[in-house]
């Protein structure tokens, strides 16, 4: 199992955190292309921080300022893996969730709506998906002290947005001295709330086999101002986090709206979700609908069931306790009848040994039509396939797709 600790011991950035990324050994290129889709071509450094070598990101943007949907609309159109565009729409709501609980639901972005931040955030959460992680932590976010002046005026620091998105992340945060200024923006604080997966307790015992820097804008002689992140590794063993699960019970709504509820709710970054069928008050039949999600997240996602289901009421369990194989996904090849098709497969793993294997069915389904054969024979001639030509272990993530390792006959 692989996992990625950040430490945030002099705060983060959009900036920080894509450059810590690429340190670690995200893919330059694939990250550069992502980010020079939303603005004018970025810049990767060496830079000195207090001592510390750090990569330095810049992405030469104008300055501008746009609503929710304008940010959105510019970040589904970034040439980037589609999960690493969806992990970016999340960080932008939760940064609009923010602004909003600070002034009002017609708020704008302002710092965080320009090019420069939609451009840290694509490159971040691109970085993130080319190094698929088992899991992440993160150690107290340092937030800073004093002012700062921005689009609305003078404000203490943290900022009311970064502050406001500490607040349901989960992430611990540290307070610092007048001197300090601002250390975490808000972008910084939404990256790694959206990140985070486990506690850094959590992780137990590791090796570290990796060490990336970020660095900031500031040089200051004291202390680096760089964002820093360990790989970390540990095999052998299944790894654990803790979720909550929300429960509701409804009666009346058809299934296909408790259909559409599950897609919903997955979009919106549940773990799981799924509806059980049950018999209620007074004999009605019903469905018991369940969803795992992250601490963070709980609260959101309750109130996405609520608004899809007309459900009154969500029960949480808090700090369920799970134990997680370790997740990759691969791409079988196989000639069927002279006709070569490529299926995806879910490989399931504990430490170095693939127990389990799945073909994913839709893509299965959508080839089967075409070849004209039931699915249930395509799926099981690419699982055999797959069986066959199983792949080394390589890490995944334990929410999403693993690393694409193409198998050819």
């Amino acid at each position: 199992m692989r996992y990625l600790l950040f430490e945030p011991f002099h705060g983060a950035a959009g900036d920080m955190v894509t450059g810590a990324l690429l340190s670690l050994g995200a893919d330059r290129e694939t990250v550069a292309v992502a980010m020079r889709s939303v603005v004018a071509d970025p810049s990767f450094s060496i830079v000195d921080r207090a001592g510390i070598q750090a990569v330095r990101v810049e992405t030469h943007a104008t300055k501008c300022s746009r609503t929710l949907e304008e940010v959105l609309a510019r970040v589904r159109s970034a040439r980037a893996p589609e999960p690493a565009i969806e992990m970016a729409v999340r960080v932008f709501r939760r940064i609009a969730e923010a602004e909003q609980s600070v002034h009002g639901t017609r708020a704008h972005f302002h710092e965080v709506g320009a090019d420069d931040a939609i451009a840290d955030v694509i490159g971040a959460c691109t970085a993130l998906y080319l190094l698929k992680p088992d899991g992440v932590a993160v150690t107290p976010v340092a937030a800073g002290g004093g002012i700062i002046t921005g689009a609305h005026g003078t404000m203490p620091v943290p900022a009311p947005a970064t502050i406001a998105i500490l607040k349901g992340s989960g992430l611990a945060c540290k307070h610092g001295t007048q001197s300090d200024g601002e250390l975490c923006t808000p972008t910084g604080a939404a990256l790694l709330a959206e990140f985070t997966t486990i506690n850094p307790e959590g992780i137990g015992p590791v090796n570290v086999t990796g060490i990336g820097y970020g660095a900031g804008t500031r040089d200051p002689p004291s202390i680096p101002n760089v964002l820093r992140v360990l790989l970390l590794e540990k095999a052998g063993e299944l790894s654990s986090d803790q979720v909550d699960v929300l429960e509701t019970n409804v009666d009346d709504v058809s299934g296909e709206i408790i259909g559409n509820a599950i897609s919903v709710l997955m979009h919106a970054g549940a773990r799981d979700a799924s509806a059980i069928p049950c018999i209620m008050k007074k004999g009605r039949g019903g469905y018991l609908v369940r969803v795992i999600c992250r601490e963070q997240d709980s609260v959101r996602l309750a109130g996405v069931m609520a608004s899809e289901l007309g459900t009154l009421g969500v029960r949480c369990s808090p700090s369920v306790h799970r134990f997680i194989a370790g997740r990759t996904m691969g791409v079988v090849r196989l000639d069927v009848g002279g006709t070569t098709v490529e299926v995806p497969v879910k490989y399931g793993w504990i430490g170095d040994r693939c127990y389990t294997l799945k073909t994913e069915f839709d893509e299965a389904r959508t080839q089967a039509e075409k070849l004209g054969i039931p699915a249930r024979e395509l799926i099981r001639q690419i699982e055999q396939r797959a069986w066959e030509t199983l792949p080394g272990r390589v890490a995944g993530d334990i929410n999403g797709p693993g690393k694409n390792t193409e198998r050819k006959p």
